[in-house]
């Protein structure tokens, strides 16, 4: 990179995508806007080359990683530019990653089974977090504390389907803290020291991913979607708390509704929204 202009190294890379999207179009969703996308990436690398750390860490990346990169964001249909995904340089090359929302979209648009809602949520220090059986039920109940900044417990990540069923997945701190410093591609990532929330909600989230099951149009968007995980999770490293709970002719949860109670498909979640 020191040894071309900006300008330069800009219309290399839009090159590169462009050149990637060609060769890949057939790995793209439908009604996809070429010209939109790699304008909005170029965005995002210019903004990327404004802040001089992150230009030291564009400067150590192989320039031909880049438009693979963000050519992955093109198959799942995820935009750099409204956060739905990330271009991180790491290890000297670009690596792609999801974020939270961009997976909440993934899960909706691919999954098998229609889906109503889903989400992850934080549990914090003096948040009401219960877990039990009751008659043979399932049963979550959750209750915040309005507007807390205490320290993260950890998190648990629900979906519901159209069909009334639904499954929940709950990870403690220290299970998302042995991910990140276990199998995470980039532990101390800007992604984790600065949203570390949303990082422990796209954890327990990807790894409920992992009991839905996903069925995408074409390889490109597979490979796309298991590179997009911040760490990857393998069947040995789903462990006990993926539950799974069926119910028929029941509609789906609300969580977010002011002071919601429901019980839905043998799971029950209470919350006091702020």
């Amino acid at each position: 990179m020191a040894q071309m202009t900006t300008e330069q190294y800009l219309d290399g890379i839009q090159a590169g995508l462009i050149a990637e999207l060609t060769k890949h179009k057939e790995a793209l969703p439908p009604g996809f806007n070429r010209e939109r996308f790699v304008l909005n990436c170029i965005t995002v690398i210019q903004d990327m080359l404004k802040d001089k750390k992150k230009r030291d860490k564009l400067c150590e990346v192989k320039l031909e990683t880049i438009p693979v990169c963000l050519a992955q964001g093109a198959y799942l249909g995820l935009d750099f530019f409204n956060g739905e995904c990330y271009a991180i340089p790491y290890a000297g090359n670009m690596q792609f990653q999801t974020d939270y929302k961009g997976e909440i979209k993934l899960c909706k648009r691919y999954s098998k089974e229609p889906i109503k809602d889903i989400f992850a949520k934080i549990v914090r220090d003096g948040d009401l977090f219960e877990e039990e059986v009751e008659n043979g039920i399932q049963k979550v109940r959750y209750r915040p504390v309005p507007f807390s900044d205490k320290p993260m417990l950890g998190a648990f990540a629900i979906v519901s389907y159209k069909d009334g069923s639904m499954l929940y997945d709950t990870m403690s701190s220290a299970d998302i803290e042995n991910v990140r410093n276990t199998y995470s591609k980039a532990k101390d990532s800007q992604a984790w020291r600065e949203s570390t929330g949303e990082m422990y909600k796209k954890t327990v989230l990807r790894r409920l991913c992992k009991l839905i099951d996903l069925d995408f149009d074409n390889i490109e968007q597979r490979i796309a979607y298991e590179d997009g995980g911040d760490a990857t999770f393998d069947s040995h490293q789903i462990t006990g708390n993926g539950q799974y709970a069926i119910a028929e002719g029941v509609g789906p949860i609300d969580a977010f509704a002011q002071m919601a109670h429901e019980q839905i498909g043998g799971l029950e979640l209470e919350e006091v929204a702020g």
